[in-house]
């Protein structure tokens, strides 16, 4: 059996060109596999291994590299859902587009115990910051689709359509919480204040909530070879085998 983890942290990094080596070779070594996204702002990664492989890297990056992580959401398989170890440098560790946007300037964060009542107040809009292909397998009651491929095209989506959530409380949601993360940094970097995000995202709600949830409806999509969990977050047995191939044009074109 093989942990999967997925975790972010946005963590000031002016080391973070010389990091990409030592993380490669180490990961290497421990026979991990993923992808993990280095920029000044932070790391941002998935990882597959053995369960003593990932609690080596938890301890090589917080004893070696001063990165504490809080966030990382863990799921398990009976194969490796990657093929490949890379480790890339990156303006930001997820693509807004706009570098100057700190994500660690957050909006206020919803546990997911907390969530479903908070997003059906009268004065809640919720807004799925996810690609379109993702959020077709699934999303919470009610959430705005801005119907963008990419996550960067999300502030010009915003701009266009701002004046519908004047007064309104805006929630944010995504898969893992690093992009509803930086979308509410950049919607304080505008001005706004009532802003707010699901801790540690979709997999977190589901972790902790389950079929216990009220809101949640589908399955989420992942980055990995299984595409897609259900609320138990178990690999989804209920996908078009065509999707992945339909996302991958998506995403190309």
């Amino acid at each position: 059996m093989f942990t999967i983890s997925t975790f972010y942290k946005f963590q000031e990094l002016p080391h973070y060109q010389s990091l990409k080596q030592l993380l490669l070779d180490f990961c290497i070594q421990q026979d991990l596999k993923g992808s993990i996204l280095l920029a000044n702002e932070g790391i941002n990664a998935t990882i597959a291994g053995t369960r003593e492989a990932i609690d080596a890297f938890y301890h090589e990056l917080t004893t070696n590299h001063g990165i504490t992580l809080h966030n990382a959401k863990e799921s398990f398989l009976n194969y490796k859902p990657f093929g490949k170890m890379k480790v890339r440098l990156k303006k930001e560790i997820v693509k807004l587009g706009l570098p100057h946007v700190n994500g660690q300037d957050a909006g206020t964060y919803i546990k997911p115990a907390e969530w479903d009542d908070f997003i059906s107040r009268d004065d809640v809009v919720v807004i799925d910051t996810r690609n379109n292909y993702e959020i077709a397998l699934g999303t919470f009651k009610d959430a705005i689709d801005p119907q963008t491929r990419f996550f960067n095209e999300f502030p010009s989506w915003f701009e266009a359509n701002k004046e519908q959530f004047q007064s309104k409380k805006i929630a944010m949601c995504c898969t893992g919480g690093i992009r509803c993360e930086k979308s509410t940094a950049y919607l304080k970097s505008l001005g706004l204040t009532d802003v707010f995000h699901l801790e540690g995202g979709i997999l977190n709600y589901l972790e902790k909530m389950g079929h216990n949830g009220q809101t949640w409806q589908g399955d989420c999509y992942v980055f990995d070879e299984r595409v897609a969990v259900d609320a138990d977050l178990d690999q989804s047995t209920t996908i078009d085998p065509h999707f992945k191939k339909t996302e991958a044009l998506l995403k190309q074109s």
